[in-house]
This record gives C-alpha cells, structure tokens and sequence, in this order.
C-alpha cells in the first residue's frame, strides 16, 4: 500500500505532501473554508467553530468553551495553518500531544511534539524544522514553555499562535489543577500581538472565570455552545452487587470499547482481574503502575477495538479515541466536574453511547473524607465539599439527569431529554415525611455521634453490642423503624444529605449530624417526598439506551457485512502505520462508506472525513473492497 511509512519515521517527522506544499506555500493567510475541505475532508464547520475561527485568523484572543466531541482542536489547528508561522499548542500530557501530532501527519500537517520523550536525534530535528520554517504546528508541554531555553529556541521563530488546552488546569477550582500553568499568564507580555486561545471541555462558571483572570484574557472574546451531549444515554444505579451489576451492563456492549474508572488503584487491578476471569479482554492503568506497562496498556486501548480498559482518573484527559462507546464508574466521581469530564470521553464521534454508574453512602463519606483529610485550604475544601453534593443530587434526582447535569453549568434544559434512565422509566416516589422525622430523631436522640450503620441498627430495633453498650435499646426511638427494610433506610440517609438536611462529620469518623433545616421537618413545617430505588435485577436494570449502542446499530444485512469489511481493513493498516485505527478514518466515516458505496476517487472525496492525504495515502485499499462488496 503506497505512501505508509514506518511507525519510525512517521514519530520524527510528517512526510511532505504535494498537498501541503501547495495549500501551505506564500505568506498569506489561507482561506479556513479550503483548509477544512482540502485537509480535513469536511465541507463545513459545526456551531460556533467558524466564528472562533474567524476571530483568531484576524489576530484576536479567544475562550473556548465547548463540550467534547464539539471539534475544539480545529479552533486552533485551523489558524494555524491559515496564519504565517507556527501555531505553538500548550498540553498536559505527553501521550495526548503523541496522539494529536500522529493523527495531523497523517492528514499531510507538517507537526511535531516537544517533550522528555524525545530522543537527542528527535529533539534536534524539530529545532531544525523550527528554524528552516517548515513547522505548522508544535506541541509543548506547560513546564517547558515558559523556560529559557524554549524562548531562546523560538527567539527567532515567525508564531502563528498560542493554543493552551486543558485550560481548566489553570484553576484551583477546577478537578485538574496544575500549577505549572499558573506561569502561563506571562505569554501575553513575552509574545504581544500573538494571538490566544484558551480551550476546555468542561468548566463551570467559577471555573471559567479563573481561567480568564490566570491566563490574562480579559479582553478576549469568550464562545461557549451547549454542553449538553444528546448523544450519551446516563444511568445511575444504587450499589448492589455492583461487579454482578457491571457484568450486566458491559454484556449491552460486546465487541465495542469503553473505560471502567474505580477510586483505587488496588479496586483497578482486582477490578479488571475479575473482568477477565468473566471473558471480558481488560487492562489495568492507574499511576502507580510501572510507566512501560502503564503506556503499553493506554497504547492497546488506543490500537484495539474490543477492549475494557480499568482506570483511575489519572487515565483519560485528552484521550481523543472518539468511539468509546460506554464508560462506567464503580465509584462516585469528586464533583460534577469530573463526571461531566470522565463521562464524556463516551462518544466523541457523536455516535450513541452509555455511560453507568454505581453509587452508595459509603462513597459519599468516603469522597468527604478524602477532602477534609487534604491539604487544601478551608475555603477550597468548602468548594469541594458543595461539588460533591451537588453531584449527589444528581444521583438521588427523581428528575431528568440531563436536565440536572447542565443545570450545574448554568445552562437551561426543558427534561424529558428521554435518553437518561429517569426519563426512560420515570422514578416513583413516596411521601417520606414520617421516616424523614424518624431517622433525624435517631441521630439526634444519640447525640449526633453514630454513622449510618449504627443509625439504622437503631431503627431496626438490632440489639447488638453496640446498641447496648450505649444505652440506645432503651430508647424510644429503638425499633421505630421496622416498618421499612434496612436498604430503604440506607436510601433515606442518602436522600438526606442530597437535600442538605443532614451533614457527614468526617472527623468524627463519619457521624451524621442534624443540617439547619432539620428543624422544619421536625415540626412538620417542611414535606420530604423520596424516590423509591430501582429493583436490581437483571431485567430492571437494562440500561437507559433502548437503540443500540454503536456504529453498527443503524447498519443492516450487506452493508452491515461491509462495515465489518471495511473495519477490518483500517485495522491492518493502522497496524501497519502504528496508530489508532481512528487515526485512519473515524467510524462515522466508515458508516459513510457502507451506505453510500463511492467507487472512485471523487466519489471517495465526498464523503466527510476524506481529505486529499488520506485520500492519497490509503483510498484506493478502501476503494478496493467497496467494489469487491458492491459487484
């Protein structure tokens, strides 16, 4: 197959193509419209892409504020590559700038990534590229930006550009604080007049504003689009039996991939231990794994196509592989933020995908110990502590999760978005006034100093050990509460800390104590309705997508049989090319090819996602096995 070259020579440098030369020639800039067509096959740009486009080419700031899969990279790539110079991208993490710089070659962009992983030969050509002006984009770490031997390396370099990613790294409110990217406020006073934008997937309004002050842009112009993904169905269970409840969930999702995220490093690897014991092929990665062992599993999950990668949330940020179709969380995420974040690493390509999670009391002690035990100020800690229980609200919503999840972000949704496991089978609830007063009583009668464990025991009426010793069979509120089994009580404490009415003293060892509102429910000035929990068999917890979760769900009979065809020949080749198979054409692309059937090169080209270096490098093996499918 002409034009591959080996993962070798593909890491270094791009090949120069005929295309780039041609499009990328003259001081100019070119025109985005023919740079989106030609480079990146697509005829027109999507929601606000254009506008922030327009406002970078012409020499101005930018925030850009869109969810994922809403094409952020081309807000940037695309001014590049219009503007004379460089276009210098500032990323996190070493393995996102690999991905992004492997995917622009591909495409005939002259790019290449600045980090610790490059060989002294590597590091020496892309100083080279730097100087012969032969560069369109570069990818650099935060760290290494603002030192003395990046700016004297660039001293005499034509920029296009800055591009910071991530940028809700800036923030300490944010999930993801990096301080290196403090220091990254002084690009506007060490480079005036070069233009810059600031871009996240996720970011609420404190966030956002962080953002704008830390990285100096208070005169840029701020774009945001919707951050709802209607594309994602969510689903939030009680915790159960919650391996017997992800078994059940990773069975809607066979021969597809997506991420399982635990809290611990040790539930990861028991985690995906078990899942291959149970036949589903997963691989651990967390932090704590030997870096090799840690890379070579990211890279698999990148490369493969059918595979269950168990993480923590150090996997994940940046990660570009768009058909993720499901991601799961065995754990309560820290905030919405996260959630948002994490979860929407489902589905990038816009195609349908799940997302589930498990959830109980002990993650929310857990989660609030985590933060109080934590070096972080009191004001910060109290941000935390409001951001966790803002996400338990979202669990414990009778409501739509949609509805709920961008209320967070300040944006208004009507409900009834009829792909979230509430909309899908409305959630009864019941009038919970007496219970409410109930389990308050039992907290307040022990002298706020119990967990929910002990709590319940007292309801239940338990005579143990505990119960006795301190005196609590003796009192009236002992056994007041046989009428509702212990799970429903456990539901009842969750639900009140949703609502505010109790508070979690994690110093003292998780003790619930009585919230300022209490006192209303008490006096029966305040009602209490509760959602009832979901029965957990297997039948009831059939997922919130009732129409099929992947590429293929709208594909039939023969053209089913060429998607398949066709996937596997972007495998061999991604192989070949060592890359992600998405790398090659995304699977909405492949989609394209199956029902539309193009059998030339122009045919070819018509189809989105086809520029004229892919079109080069690889249409006609693609082409190839169109017309063996369509004879």
């Amino acid at each position: 197959m002409g034009g591959r070259a080996s993962s070798h020579e593909s890491r270094i440098m791009p090949q120069s193509s005929n295309i780039s030369a041609a499009l990328f020639d003259g001081e100019q800039p070119k025109d985005p419209r023919a740079i989106l067509k030609q480079v990146y096959g697509y005829d027109a740009f999507r929601g606000k892409q254009a506008a922030v486009i327009e406002r970078v080419v012409a020499g101005g700031d930018a925030v850009v504020l869109f969810p994922t899969g809403a094409g952020k990279s081309l807000c940037f790539q695309i001014p590049a590559l219009a503007r004379e110079g460089v276009g210098i991208v500032v990323s996190p993490l070493i393995a996102l700038m690999r991905d992004q710089v492997e995917a622009l070659k591909q495409l005939g962009v002259r790019a290449a990534a600045l980090n610790s992983s490059l060989t002294p030969e590597e590091y020496a050509e892309v100083r080279r590229s730097l100087a012969d002006g032969t560069l369109d984009l570069l990818y650099v770490t935060p760290e290494r930006i603002t030192t003395a031997g990046f700016k004297d390396m660039i001293r005499s370099t034509k920029i296009a550009l800055f591009a910071i990613d991530e940028a809700h790294c800036v923030s300490q409110w944010g999930h993801d604080f990096r301080p290196e990217y403090r220091e990254l406020g002084h690009l506007a006073e060490m480079y005036p007049g070069v233009p810059r934008l600031a871009l996240t997937a996720t970011a609420d309004p404190h966030t956002r504003e962080d953002i704008i002050d830390r990285l100096a842009l208070r005169s840029a112009e701020v774009f945001t689009t919707s951050f709802d993904r209607p594309n994602i169905a969510y689903e939030i269970v009680e915790r159960d039996q919650p391996r017997q409840q992800l078994l059940r969930f990773l069975s809607r999702h066979k021969g597809s991939s997506g991420i399982v995220y635990c809290l611990s490093r040790a539930k990861v690897e028991e985690t995906a231990e078990w899942l291959n014991g149970q036949g589903i092929r997963a691989l651990a990665y967390h932090a704590g794994m030997d870096r090799a062992v840690r890379d070579t599993n990211q890279d698999a999950f990148l490369k493969e196509e059918d595979l269950c990668l168990v993480a923590t949330v150090a996997f994940g940020m940046g990660i570009d592989k768009p058909n993720v179709r499901y991601v799961a969380h065995l754990d309560l995420p820290g905030s919405v933020e996260a959630y948002y974040q994490e979860t929407g690493r489902a589905g990038r390509d816009g195609l349908p995908s799940d997302v589930w999670m498990a959830y109980g009391m002990a993650d929310v002690i857990q989660r609030g110990r985590m933060i109080d035990s934590g070096q972080s100020s009191e004001d910060i800690k109290r941000v935390e502590r409001a951001k966790l229980n803002a996400l338990l609200a979202i669990c414990e919503t009778p409501g739509c999760r949609r509805q709920s999840i961008l209320a967070h972000f300040g944006e208004a949704h009507p409900g009834a978005c009829g792909n979230c496991d509430t909309c899908l089978k409305p959630v009864e609830t019941w009038d919970g006034s007496e219970a409410a007063i109930k389990a308050l009583a039992a907290i307040y009668r022990t002298g706020e100093r119990f967990g929910t464990g002990h709590l319940i025991d007292v309801l239940l009426g338990n005579e143990n050990e505990k119960t006795s010793r301190f005196g609590h069979v003796e009192m009236p509120v002992f056994g007041a509460g046989k009428d509702l089994p212990s799970k429903t009580w456990q539901s009842v404490y969750r639900q009140l800390l949703a609502a505010g009415l109790v508070t979690v003293d994690h110093e003292a060892f998780g003790a619930l104590k009585l919230g300022p509102e209490a006192r209303a429910v008490f006096r029966r000035e305040r009602e209490v309705r509760f959602r009832k929990d979901r029965p957990t068999s297997a039948k009831a917890s059939r997922g919130a997508s009732s129409s099929g979760t992947n590429a293929r769900s709208s594909l039939e009979g023969a053209d089913m049989e060429l998607f398949e065809a066709l996937r596997q020949t972007r495998l061999e080749i991604a192989k070949g090319l060592s890359v992600p198979p998405y790398v090659v054409f995304p699977d909405t692309t492949l989609v394209a090819f199956a029902t539309q059937r193009p059998t030339s090169p122009d045919e070819l080209l018509g189809i989105s996602g086809v520029g004229q270096s892919k079109l080069e490098r690889y249409g006609e093996d693609f082409l190839e096995v169109i017309r063996a499918h369509t004879r």
